[in-house]
């Protein structure tokens, strides 16, 4: 059985004989395979919306069947400014089974898990969203509570209510 083929990268057109082999060898060698000797195996390609980064990324196994959770912190509560609460943060849940104990000097919790203390911040929850897809991660979303100031004024505090005194001057 032959084949008409083109040769490829040639300015001509000329058409070459291609022999097939009726029967297929059980066993290639690579060195064959790179020789062009024999033909190797068929090559995958994937579009870049099916890529995942964990196929290339050489992250462990254990990681990349995780769940992660996205939020947005919440204010610290030494201190009265917002400050590092615009961030969207990418955290791990804790690892059951992960080898927890109690350091019996200092009474710390120690854990085997290398990812405890580790987190991540984005700009938006976008952002975040975006990358747990890309990197093939399952994720939550804790949406963030927002914050109820009641209207306050000065003038309340002199506004006549029934009953004892609220203020009481002593001088």
């Amino acid at each position: 059985m032959s084949l008409r083929a083109f040769r490829p990268f040639s300015s001509s057109a000329r058409a070459l004989q291609v022999v097939l082999p009726t029967k297929r060898p059980t066993e290639t060698h690579p060195a064959d395979v790179v020789a062009g000797k024999a033909p190797g195996p068929a090559p995958v390609r994937l579009t870049s919306a099916e890529v995942v980064v964990a196929t290339v990324s050489d992250a462990p196994l254990e990681l990349q069947h995780r769940q992660v959770r996205i939020f947005k912190p919440t204010k610290n509560t030494m201190q009265s400014a917002k400050g590092k609460t615009k961030v969207w943060r990418i955290d791990w849940d804790v690892l059951q089974g992960s080898g927890r104990w109690t350091n019996p000097l200092m009474g710390w919790q120690s854990s085997a898990d290398y990812m405890q203390g580790t987190s991540l911040s984005f700009r938006t929850r976008e952002d975040a969203v975006r990358f747990a897809e890309r990197q093939g991660w399952d994720y939550y979303i804790s949406e963030p509570k927002q914050a109820r100031i009641p209207p306050k004024s000065y003038a309340d505090n002199y506004n006549h209510q029934s009953g004892p005194l609220r203020i009481c001057h002593t001088k």
